[in-house]
């Protein structure tokens, strides 16, 4: 089995790929060990000491890496874990877990919509599942909505994208500008 490393425009993250579906529907995060407990892979990459951040994607799993830990030396290790993981067809998730089901960071805003709002939030929805979420994705991360509110769009980036140097450029220049040149209604968009 061969697993392909990206580089992600993270520094502290890569994103590996194993050739095959990971998460067959939805993505999951795992930001803490405790969190890991559902995935036997999560808590095995948790495991060597020198991860903070575990990320399923549909066919990707991204990994961040400790500060000051060196992915020279960390890519074996993580490879290693990926490699059993795979190769033994274990199961991703412990049972009687919350599997594939994306669950909202612990700290994460999550903002009530307004009924009278569901035109412009499937608008947002939409977008962002068409044209953000792919190229989120090609970057080892994800977005997840978390409400709209008088023209502020909440959201929350994941994998390589949580803690990214760019990800408050991705949020501002990038996803801001999209969703208000399609949706006037939308003023801004801000991190959850």
């Amino acid at each position: 089995m061969y697993i392909e490393t990206e580089i992600t425009p993270n520094p502290a993250s890569r994103k590996f790929l194993p050739g095959q579906q990971v998460m067959g529907a939805g993505t999951r995060e795992f930001a803490s060990p405790e969190a890991a407990a559902a995935s036997p892979l999560a808590q095995a990459l948790f495991d060597t000491g020198e991860v903070t951040n575990v990320f399923f994607g549909a066919d990707f799993i991204t990994v961040t890496a400790a500060p000051g830990v060196d992915w020279s030396q960390l890519r074996p290790t993580v490879l290693s874990v990926l490699l059993d993981h795979f190769v033994s067809q274990a199961p991703l998730f412990a049972p009687g877990t919350a599997g594939g089901i994306a669950v909202p960071a612990e700290n994460s805003l999550v903002v009530a919509d307004d009924p009278d709002d569901a035109d412009i939030v499937a608008q947002i929805q939409e977008l962002l599942d068409s044209r953000v979420r792919p190229a989120v994705a090609g970057d080892g991360g994800d977005i997840q909505y978390r409400g709209f509110s008088d023209g502020v769009v909440y959201l929350t980036l994941q994998g390589a994208c949580s803690g990214c140097p760019s990800s408050t450029a991705t949020l501002k220049h990038g996803i801001e500008g999209l969703l208000k040149h399609y949706i006037p209604e939308v003023v801004e968009v801000r991190a959850a």
